[in-house]
């Protein structure tokens, strides 16, 4: 067999003009990876966004209400029916989406009342202390013992350097859930809507109440509150609330934070958490709300309503099937 000439044994090498060209190409190329890379990716997430629902009403439903929600939406500041077109809950973390809750303390006396201090850190980890203004309010604290009971519905007050600060009374032994809901206004002026959670503790003789049977009439403060409505999986229902003393409809609601009502959802378990406001004009003298249930199980709803200056709160257990 022929040896190979010199010339076909060793390839010579390119052309300045060449390696350019051939560099330019892989340039090209890669580029044009990456492109389809962030092209995907920005197309995976609006496929996501536009899988994720745009809290509006089921077909036939109300609609031109707007909604203000995190990426739980169990956070749910909303004006009508866009409130519930997810079944999620919020509140669980202490962390999401770049901020953190940053407690002072997380353990308190029973039935002693001090003063509780707590931060919101920004993706810079740094106090935020630019917050939006909703339902009246920057920032909404709920608080409740695990086994439900003790709810209460506080607004801290925020010194110039992000330290929220708030007087609280735990009044009895355990574990409490504490929720702060807010909307942080970043840097590039975006409203970020978020509901963090952290635990706070009470040292003594826990014990634990049963939660009480399912019911619809709830006795607070002379009034009594009924709701109809059966909140479903995967389906927005709406929940109507009436309320009534010596056997006749309370025609003098008033609006407290800016709605004719407020209710929080919690679930038993883990106590996630939904936070959804009414349609805003009274339905027939009632409040109505649009809720979608996140799982089967039992829940308790705290809902909030006002007459003669005094907010009242009627308490109902929920169960999901």
């Amino acid at each position: 067999m022929a040896e190979p000439s010199a010339t076909e044994a060793t390839p010579r090498p390119a052309s300045p003009s060449a390696r350019d060209g051939a560099s330019v190409r892989l340039l090209a190329v890669a580029g044009g990876l990456a492109l389809a890379l962030v092209a995907g990716f920005a197309l995976g997430e609006v496929v996501r966004d536009s899988a994720r629902p745009t809290g509006s009403a089921p077909r036939g439903g109300p609609t031109g209400t707007s909604m203000h929600t995190s990426g739980g939406a169990g956070h749910q500041h909303v004006g009508g029916a866009a409130a519930a077109a997810s079944a999620e809950v919020d509140g669980l973390a202490v962390s999401a989406g770049g901020y953190t809750l940053v407690p002072e303390t997380s353990s308190f006396t029973a039935g002693a009342r001090s003063t509780w201090r707590f931060r919101v850190a920004g993706p810079d980890r740094k106090p935020v202390t630019n917050f939006a203004i909703v339902h009246d309010k920057p920032m909404h604290l709920i608080v409740a013992r695990r086994d439900f009971s003790g709810y209460q519905h506080l607004h801290p007050t925020m010194a110039p350097d992000g330290t929220w600060s708030v007087d609280l009374a735990l009044p009895q032994a355990g574990a409490w859930r504490a929720y702060a809901d807010f909307a942080a206004v970043s840097s590039a002026k975006a409203q970020v809507p978020l509901t963090l959670g952290v635990d706070l503790t009470v040292p003594g003789d826990y014990r634990p109440r049963p939660l009480p049977a399912a019911a619809r009439e709830s006795v607070v403060d002379g009034f009594t509150v009924t709701y109809e409505g059966t909140p479903r999986l995967g389906e927005t229902q709406a929940l109507v609330f009436r309320v009534s003393q010596d056997g006749s409809p309370v025609a003098d609601l008033q609006r407290y934070l800016g709605a004719y009502g407020h209710l929080v959802v919690l679930r038993e378990g883990d106590l996630g958490y939904v936070h959804v406001h009414p349609e805003t004009q009274l339905i027939g003298g009632a409040v109505k709300f649009w809720l979608t249930a996140a799982s089967p199980g039992r829940y308790r709803m705290f809902f909030d309503f006002q007459v003669g200056g005094r907010v009242h709160t009627a308490e109902f257990t929920l169960v999901v099937r």
